[in-house]
């Protein structure tokens, strides 16, 4: 199949490259030259330009950072038109950014009035997914886009849920992050603590993994350097989720808690503490990096 794979970062790349080896034509662009080479280097296409990206794909993946990102390429802004008018007819967009369900639902119905077909298909699973093919994907749309979909998103991922119509996915990934911002938070809390204290982050972090306290951060996501090698902590905090992702996550989570008249007090509390984390200058590290402010200072 053709297709079109736009934004290669740290997800998104992995995931293109993993559709190349399932033999798969793609064409990829991103704003980085740097990131395009990678994927040129596995076997995909290197596109001109987003509008270059799309002529002739029979599905087009996007993985861009926020709402006003998916919105501006497809329906266009500053003047400039919107890359639905330069996708096939009877095309499929499978768009796997983490966004508002609101802007899913906007495009999709753009989509939709232009004879292209549209699932929002949000991932988790972190970059080691992402490179192992092993994601989650949390699907919007109808069964029938989804069934279409299927064989692709097979290929980057091992779990593959239909959350509902358009715009389902996207708050099933919301719920999703809002509790894993939560959950790193608490986990490293709970080290910074056992360390304070005298105890081995390795030793404390695989008796919590073990208990009551065991979640994906201790089993393989650990925030304390050293314990897992290949988890962000362990690489000065780079590549990973960055926390001003996780920060804007936090965001759209709290904007439809409002929405809906939610009570949503922790995800409150995390959306703080990670605010205050990119504030001191943390906006580009992993968002595991949080342990480092409540670890015991001097």
């Amino acid at each position: 199949m053709q297709i079109a794979f736009i934004g290669l970062g740290n997800m998104g790349g992995p995931m293109a490259i993993n559709l190349i080896k399932a033999g798969h034509s793609v064409k990829a662009f991103d704003l980085s030259q740097e990131a395009v080479a990678k994927v040129a280097a596995e076997g995909g296409q290197a596109a001109a330009s987003a509008q270059d990206a799309v002529q002739g794909a029979e599905a087009i993946i996007t993985m861009l950072p926020a709402s006003q990102h998916v919105e501006g390429l497809f329906l266009g802004r500053d003047g400039q038109a919107g890359l639905l008018t330069s996708i096939a007819k009877g095309a499929l967009i499978i768009d796997s950014s983490t966004i508002a369900a609101a802007t899913s639902q906007k495009v999709a119905k753009a989509a939709e009035a232009a004879g292209i077909a549209f699932i929002d298909a949000p991932v988790s699973g972190g970059t080691g997914g992402a490179i192992a093919g092993t994601l989650t994907f949390m699907v919007g749309g109808s069964s029938a886009n989804l069934e279409r979909a299927r064989p692709l998103l097979e290929k980057m991922g091992a779990n593959i849920f239909h959350a509902g119509d358009v715009g389902a996915g996207q708050t099933a990934k919301i719920c999703n992050n809002m509790l894993l911002g939560i959950l790193m938070v608490g986990t490293s809390e709970a080290i910074a603590l056992g360390v304070a204290n005298g105890l081995d982050p390795k030793v404390l972090s695989e008796i919590m993994r073990r208990s009551s306290g065991g979640n994906w951060a201790l089993e393989k996501y650990n925030p304390y350097p050293g314990v897992h090698e290949n988890a962000p902590a362990s690489k000065g905090y780079a590549g990973g989720f960055g926390t001003d992702l996780m920060l804007k996550d936090l965001g759209l989570a709290q904007e439809n808690a409002t929405a809906v008249k939610a009570s949503t007090p922790l995800g409150g509390l995390a959306r703080s503490i990670y605010a205050a984390h990119s504030i001191a200058g943390h906006g580009g590290e992993d968002f595991s990096s949080i342990i480092k402010m409540l670890q015991k200072q001097g």
